[in-house]
């Protein structure tokens, strides 16, 4: 991949935020272990902080297989998940009230588990969180017909950006940042980051009604079955169980 613009200024400093949870289901799943970082321009990490919390449930097999952390783990060393939920939530706050954009790849599954983690456990969420940057919908927008899949190893490889320890929330979270960084050096973006957040809505919206589409025609999901495309923040398990 060739990387020859300059980076924009708004991406001289970014957030960086990556979650690992007991599950793919945003509205029922719990979190397990959380980063919250910022890069400098040259994809340096200058602040961190990370988490491991009890979920309070079962951490499964399959999970677990994933990141590495399983129920017995969690029990004997995480924290309670209302005060790393609280703390997770707060130092998100804090970087958008610094103008700062935050990363976080498939940004829609993060800040949607988070929010309803925020519901679950009495806390206030994020309202209108932005701007967010998510390499996974501009790299598809930008790049919408090259082959092969949108896993953040494998486009972190196409922009030649190491991944070590995929699906541990630090390296996972720096690693997103640093993609965002050099997609933003081989494709002109936006004219700020805020811009570039809305058009990520609509962007979002478009590639979740191509892939329903697309499932329908193979016969994965019924034509009711329509995949979810709000972004940055699905819906709410409170509403969905009213």
């Amino acid at each position: 991949m060739a990387i020859d613009q300059e980076l924009p200024n708004w991406l001289g400093r970014i957030g960086v935020f990556d979650l690992e949870t007991t599950g793919v289901d945003v509205t029922a799943d719990r979190i397990v272990t959380a980063h919250v970082g910022v890069l400098d321009a040259k994809g340096r990490e200058i602040a961190a902080r990370s988490w491991i919390a009890d979920p309070g449930v079962p951490i499964p097999d399959g999970a677990a297989a994933v990141h590495g952390i399983s129920t017995e783990h969690a029990r004997a060393h995480g924290r309670p998940a209302r005060e790393v939920v609280t703390e997770i939530a707060g130092s998100l706050r804090a970087l958008f009230d610094q103008g700062l954009p935050v990363v976080a790849y498939n940004a829609s599954y993060d800040f949607s588990l988070l929010t309803n983690e925020c519901l679950r456990h009495g806390i206030p969420p994020l309202e209108a969180p932005g701007p967010i940057i998510d390499p996974l919908v501009i790299d598809k927008a930008f790049d919408r017909y090259r082959k092969g899949k949108r896993t953040l190893e494998v486009v972190a490889e196409h922009y030649g950006v190491s991944l070590d320890g995929a699906h541990e929330a630090s390296a996972d979270a720096i690693a997103a940042g640093r993609v965002a960084q050099a997609i933003a050096r081989s494709f002109p973006l936006a004219e700020t980051a805020q811009e570039l957040h809305t058009r990520q809505i609509g962007w979002a919206r478009t590639q979740a009604e191509s892939l329903t589409e697309y499932f329908v025609r193979i016969g994965r999901i019924e034509p009711e079955e329509a995949l979810d495309g709000t972004w940055p923040v699905r819906g709410r398990a409170p509403q969905h169980e009213a």
